[in-house]
């Protein structure tokens, strides 16, 4: 099992949503430093957090908050982004761009903060995916979240020997900036934060954060027309 009391924990996106709640629940937990990484680390408001300058899609951003954060055993991959774009009415930079921030950021940042976890002696990664990893709504979001389910799967078998355990939090629509302009029900984040750290806490390999997760996870092993009834007709 995973202690969160005392441990040191990066949560990249910490400055707001669903990372600003992660922030202030790990703290709730006893967690010891916490490192809250945001493009302007002035948007860092908690008072105890350590405000990191990150771009996830920047190798020397990552390069340089890897050697701020010496001390973590914990690594919470939290941004994202949300184009959105359309496969065949968007440019194709919007498509890539998604995958830069939501696929090939968290790649880049646990590539560096894994030798950093092994050398504190093991610990944690956990990745935020969504439920559109597993329904395709979201055009290139979608795409992107699902390409970093796999990822986290893969990551899951490697880290393994390694020390490091994986888990996926995969959750609907939250009350937060990024869906601030869906017309649908929304979680707390700090409901969704509580559960993402339960499950560190009991070394889950996923968290299906609220219903329509749970529903979708269930979905996947029928027809196609369960999920897109607009197969059916």
């Amino acid at each position: 099992m995973t202690a969160l009391k005392g441990a040191n924990v990066l949560v990249t996106g910490g400055s707001r949503g669903i990372g600003k709640a992660l922030v202030e629940e790990l703290y709730a937990r006893g967690a010891g430093t916490v490192y809250a990484t945001a493009r302007d680390p002035r948007t860092v408001t908690h008072p105890d957090a350590v405000p990191v300058a990150l771009e996830v899609t920047d190798p020397a951003s990552v390069a340089a908050a890897a050697e701020r954060a010496q001390d973590i055993t914990v690594l919470i991959n939290n941004a994202g982004a949300s184009v959105a774009a359309s496969f065949l009415g968007s440019p194709v930079d919007d498509v890539r761009r998604e995958f830069e921030t939501n696929f090939y950021g968290p790649l880049l940042v646990t590539r560096a903060f894994v030798p950093v976890i092994e050398r504190n002696g093991g610990g944690h990664l956990l990745n935020v995916h969504s439920v559109l990893s597993w329904l395709a709504l979201g055009g290139s979001y979608s795409a992107s979240k699902a390409a970093l389910w796999s990822q986290t799967n893969s990551l899951r078998l490697e880290l393994k020997p390694r020390g490091i355990t994986v888990t996926g939090l995969h959750v609907g629509y939250v009350d937060t900036d990024l869906a601030a302009g869906v017309d649908a029900p929304k979680s707390d984040p700090r409901h969704i934060a509580a559960l993402a750290l339960d499950g560190i806490e009991t070394d889950a390999h996923e968290v299906l954060a609220d219903d329509i997760s749970r529903q979708v996870k269930v979905g996947l092993a029928g027809d196609l027309a369960g999920l897109y009834p607009d197969l059916a007709k």
